[in-house]
C-alpha cells in the first residue's frame, strides 16, 4: 500500500521535500499504526493553529494519515472524532492567542512580514462576523486566521466555542473521508460494477445540471427578475387576480414580496409528482431502469462504505425526523415566531399523512436486497420527503433573510443532505429508483404550499446571531445519539441479502 500511496502522491503538484517527508510520514505510521489516531488528532490541530497552520501542509499530511488508518482498517468514526478533537483544540488555541495578543498581532511574525495573511482574515471576518468562524473552517489560506482574528476583535468565548463546535463536526469527515476511502481502496481492491466511474461522473454532471437550471429559474422568478416582473405587470391588468396577489405578499417592509417562486414550486412539483406516480403504478416504464439501478448500487456495495451510507440513512429515520421538525418549530416559537412554527408543525404532520396513505393506499413492493425486509411498502420514500420538507423549509426560513442574489447558496447547502439521505436508500438497496424521485418530488410540493401560506404572515425578520447555531449544534447531537442507539439495529437491518 505504501508503494500505491507515493504512487498516487506523485501525481499531486506538491513540492519533492514535502512529498519525501510525507512518504516518511506514510512509512513511518505503517509500522507504528498505534499512533495513527494520535497523529491525526496532532495534525488536525497544527493545521488549525495559528500561525503553524499557514506553515504545515495539513491537507496532504491528513490525507496520508487518513490512508494510513484506511490501510489497517481503523475505525473510521475514532479517525474522525480525533480529528474533531484537534480542530476544536486548535482553533481554540488560536482564539486565546488572539485574545492575549490584540494589537500586536500585525508586529508578530509572519504577519510582521506578510501582512496581507492578516488583512485578508480581518476583511473576511468584518464581512461575515461570527459566521466567518465556520465558513473559514473550510478555507485553505485564511482556516489559521480567523479563529486568532475572533479572540482579537473580542468575540464573545462562549459563541466562538459553539461555531467552533459545529464547524468541526462538518470539518472532520470533509478533510479524512477522502483519505480514509482511497486507503481502505488500495488495501481491498474493490470490484467495481462495469462503467462506474462514468456513470458517477454523469451523476454528479445531471444533479449539478438540475439545481443550476433549478437556482437560475428561482433567480427569475424573485423580484426584478424578468418573469416576476412580467407576471405582476400581466395581474395588474386584472383587479381581482391582482388582489390576490397582494393578498399573499409579504408584509414585511416597504417592498412587499410576492411567493412566485414557491407557488411555482408547490404546482410544478404537484404536477410532476401526480404524473410521475402514474407512471410508476400504470405501466412498466421504469421497471428496468429501477431493476438496473438497483443492481447498480447492489455491485458498488463496499463493506467500509456500509457504515457511512447506514449514518446518513438514519439521519432521515422518521422518529429522528419528528424530533428535527419539533427542534425547528420549538426554536421559531421562543424566537417569537409562532406562526412560522405553526407552519413547521403543519408540515411534518402533512408530510407524515401523504406519504404514508399513499405508501399504503398504493403499497407497492420494495427491493429484496436486505436481511431484514423493511416494514412498509415503497413508495414514495418517507425519508426522501422528510428530508426534503425539513432541509427544504429551513433553507427557505433562512435564505429569506439574504440578499436575493445570495440564496442560491442556503439552498445549495440544503440540498446535500436531501441527496445524500435519498442516495443512502439506493446504497442500501431498500427503495427503488423511482420511490425515492416520488418522495422528493412531494417533499418539494410540501414546501412550496406551506411557504405560499406562510407568506402572509411573515412580517418580521428571523434572528440569525445565534438561534441556527445552537439549533444546528443540537441537531448533530441527536443525529449523533439516535444513530449510536440505534447502530447495532441498523447494521443488521441493512446488512446485504446472503448470495
Amino acid at each position: 500500500m505504501a508503494a500505491q500511496l507515493r504512487d498516487r502522491l506523485s501525481t499531486e503538484r506538491i513540492p519533492s521535500k514535502v512529498e519525501d517527508w510525507l512518504n516518511t510520514l506514510n512509512n513511518w505510521l505503517a509500522a507504528n499504526p498505534g499512533w495513527i489516531n494520535a497523529a491525526i488528532a496532532g495534525t488536525a490541530m497544527l493545521e488549525s493553529l495559528a500561525i503553524a497552520g499557514l506553515a504545515v501542509p495539513g491537507v496532504a499530511m491528513l490525507f496520508v494519515i487518513a490512508a494510513v488508518a484506511g490501510t489497517h482498517e481503523l475505525s473510521a468514526w475514532a479517525a474522525m472524532a480525533w480529528a474533531c478533537v484537534g480542530a476544536i483544540a486548535g482553533d481554540s488555541a488560536s482564539f486565546w492567542i488572539g485574545r492575549y495578543f490584540k494589537d500586536r498581532l500585525p508586529s508578530l511574525w509572519p504577519f510582521s512580514r506578510y501582512p496581507s495573511a492578516l488583512e485578508r482574515g480581518v476583511g473576511f471576518f468584518q464581512l461575515h462576523g461570527g459566521k466567518s468562524v465556520v465558513l473559514g473552517r473550510f478555507i485553505g489560506p485564511i482556516r489559521p486566521i480567523i479563529p486568532m482574528v475572533a479572540g482579537a476583535f473580542g468575540m464573545d468565548g462562549r459563541r466562538f466555542g459553539l461555531f467552533n463546535v459545529v464547524s468541526a463536526l462538518g470539518w472532520a469527515p470533509l478533510y479524512i473521508l477522502p483519505g480514509y476511502l482511497v486507503g481502505a481502496s488500495l488495501a481491498r481492491d474493490p470490484d467495481l460494477p462495469p462503467h462506474f466511474y462514468p456513470i458517477l461522473v454523469l451523476a454528479l454532471v445531471a444533479v449539478s445540471c438540475l439545481l443550476a437550471l433549478f437556482f437560475r429559474l428561482h433567480l427569475g422568478l424573485l423580484p426584478q427578475g424578468r418573469l416576476y416582473n412580467a407576471t405582476e405587470k400581466y395581474l395588474r391588468r386584472h383587479p381581482r387576480a391582482f388582489a390576490l396577489w397582494s393578498a399573499l405578499a409579504r408584509p414585511r417592509g416597504k417592498t412587499r414580496e410576492f411567493p412566485l417562486p414557491s407557488i411555482v414550486l408547490a404546482v410544478s412539483a404537484l404536477a410532476l409528482f401526480a404524473f410521475w406516480t402514474l407512471i410508476v403504478i400504470k405501466t412498466s416504464w421504469l421497471d428496468n431502469f429501477n431493476i438496473a439501478t438497483m443492481e447498480f448500487f447492489q455491485a458498488a456495495r463496499f463493506p467500509l462504505l456500509d457504515p457511512l451510507f447506514i449514518a446518513i440513512t438514519l439521519s432521515g429515520d422518521a422518529l429522528l425526523l419528528g424530533a428535527g421538525f419539533a427542534l425547528f418549530a420549538g426554536g421559531l416559537f421562543w424566537a417569537g415566531h409562532r406562526a412560522a412554527a405553526v407552519h413547521v408543525v403543519l408540515a411534518g404532520v402533512a408530510t407524515t399523512l401523504l406519504t404514508t396513505g399513499l405508501k399504503y393506499g398504493l403499497f407497492l413492493a420494495r427491493p429484496e436486497t436486505v436481511d431484514l425486509p423493511p416494514v412498509t411498502p415503497a413508495y414514495p420514500s418517507g425519508h426522501s420527503s422528510g428530508v426534503t420538507v425539513l432541509y427544504g423549509l429551513a433553507a427557505a426560513f433562512i435564505a429569506q433573510e439574504f440578499p436575493r442574489r445570495q440564496r442560491w447558496k442556503i439552498y445549495g447547502v440544503a440540498a446535500l443532505p436531501i441527496f445524500l439521505v435519498a442516495l443512502s436508500r439506493l446504497y442500501l438497496g431498500v427503495h427503488w429508483f423511482s420511490d425515492t424521485v416520488g418522495g422528493l418530488l412531494l417533499g418539494l410540493a410540501v414546501c412550496g404550499m406551506v411557504r405560499v401560506s406562510f407568506s402572509r404572515y411573515d412580517r418580521h425578520p428571523l434572528s440569525l446571531k445565534r438561534l441556527p447555531g445552537v439549533a444546528l449544534l443540537i441537531w448533530l447531537l441527536l443525529i449523533f445519539g439516535y444513530s449510536t442507539f440505534r447502530w447495532q439495529e441498523a447494521i443488521a437491518r441493512y446488512a446485504p441479502l446472503a448470495g
